[in-house]
């Protein structure tokens, strides 16, 4: 018995009244030209465009370009920013080779090759996470799931490797641009619950992608309904990690198996399950459209936690006031801040870095600005190729300007909560950068991180 009827209306707002975007239409690199928008921009912008897309995935639906982006506010609109390349995601050397290839007609293979050496210089898979977070089931590579952190494993159903657009700064985009071999998927579900049901201190799964919302939601509950079984009274948590919120919100109100979905989570959380939608939200306007709200109500109706989380970004969201407003907008839509991350050291990281002691700076500026409710955001983290190491200020001891650092989470669990100093250094954009304070020549965690990694397993050898 079913606790909402998901096809209502609410405030005698008609459903068709939310969107003036019915139909899910979607444009890749192929399709660039076709957006209508984009002949208001120069030919340079769109060359640029063409140019870039190329060698990072490119993908955007009506939706969001209809209504959420502003076009009178280009290149600036950061909703732009996030959806659509830019010249200078490149360095300026690979752009000038790839636009040189296009400009001469250069033969298929030679340009494939070309773009294939400098993806390989763009840290594909950061933190080791194709080597020392796979995890082994009999003696197999269990190669569509992570196990990085004792509790938690990351599963990643081959049905949703993909998303209603794609983020420029996306951690992830190796996962988008045709090459198998920096793919990780899986349509393994028997596999998932066999390792889930032999791993009893596994208290938490996350199904990730690309965004697990892309796929029917048939092929979501193959996964996830099998877990509300007595064998797995262990895993408490299911974490579900999408952007749909954002860029598709039609997902829970108006798809054709919408109601479906929202019945789904609702079998989840009534077997006892703590279901958490992770919302990928980077800008306050991203949930300001009749749809989202709507598609955040629904949602909030079958019982489950939406968390939002983000990177922090240059050219999108690196202002203290962008975030204090988008967490202040959350809550009061009932959403729970969760995390604001640094941008990881893949891609476009180039475009997109801030220095740590400036996402630190909007952080507090931030924070400061927002009641008790809002300040569940943990941030600035890292999540580095040993745990995810959290930026908690910047201070003066015995004379020496220095971060303090902590790990919120850890390959091993003794490092979690421990602090730990590094030099303060004003241009530093990632853990690789610092270096330890107080004249030590390691930080407490490397020597038995390097020893994690001498074995391709790590901790996590079954």
């Amino acid at each position: 018995m079913h606790l909402y009827d998901y096809s209502s209306t609410h405030n005698n707002n008609p459903l068709t009244n939310l969107t003036a975007v019915r139909n899910y239409r979607v444009y890749t690199e192929q399709h660039l030209e076709a957006i209508p928008q984009i002949a208001r921009l120069s030919p340079a912008q769109r060359r640029a465009m063409r140019v870039v897309a190329k060698v990072l995935p490119f993908r955007v639906n009506q939706y969001v370009i209809d209504e959420l982006i502003d076009w009178s506010n280009i290149p600036h609109d950061p909703i732009f920013q996030l959806t659509f390349p830019q010249q200078d995601m490149l360095a300026p050397e690979d752009f000038d080779r790839i636009a040189s290839m296009l400009n001469t007609q250069a033969d298929p293979a030679s340009l494939q090759t070309a773009i294939k050496v400098i993806r390989e210089q763009l840290n594909p898979h950061p933190a080791a996470q194709q080597s020392l977070n796979v995890p082994r089931l009999d003696g197999e590579h269990l190669d569509g799931m992570q196990h990085k952190y004792r509790e938690t494993v990351l599963f990643f159903p081959s049905q949703g490797q993909t998303c209603h657009s794609y983020c420029t700064f996306c951690f992830r985009w190796a996962q988008f641009v045709g090459d198998k071999s920096l793919r990780i998927a899986t349509s393994e579900s028997a596999l998932l619950h066999r390792y889930l049901g032999r791993h009893q201190e596994v208290t938490d799964l996350l199904i990730t992608g690309g965004d697990p919302m892309i796929m029917k939601t048939r092929h979501l509950a193959s996964y996830l309904e099998p877990l509300v079984t007595p064998a797995f009274e262990h895993l408490q948590t299911i974490r579900i990690g999408t952007k749909a919120l954002s860029y598709w919100p039609h997902r829970f109100v108006l798809d054709d198996d919408a109601h479906a979905l929202l019945q789904l989570l609702e079998k989840l959380v009534q077997a006892g399950k703590h279901v958490s939608i992770m919302a990928h939200c980077n800008h306050w306007r991203e949930l300001d459209t009749p749809i989202a709200r709507e598609a955040i109500r629904k949602l909030r109706e079958t019982g489950v936690v939406i968390r939002s989380q983000s990177p922090l970004v240059a050219h999108i969201n690196d202002d203290a006031e962008i975030w204090a407003q988008m967490w202040k907008d959350q809550v009061q839509q009932g959403i729970v801040p969760y995390y604001m991350f640094v941008e990881r050291n893949t891609g476009a990281k180039r475009y997109f870095e801030v220095p740590l002691a400036k996402a630190w700076k909007i952080y507090r500026a931030a924070i400061q600005q927002v009641s008790g409710m809002g300040r569940t955001a943990r941030g600035p983290s890292m999540s580095t190729g040993p745990g995810k190491v959290e930026i908690q200020g910047v201070a003066d001891i015995n004379g020496e300007r220095v971060f303090v650092l902590r790990f919120i989470q850890g390959r091993n669990p003794d490092w979690v909560q421990r602090p730990f100093f590094a030099r303060y250094d004003a241009q530093a954009t990632w853990l690789d950068d610092l270096r330890p304070a107080f004249g030590e020549q390691k930080f407490f965690f490397e020597e038995e991180y390097a020893a994690m990694s001498c074995d391709e397993h790590g901790l996590l050898m079954n």
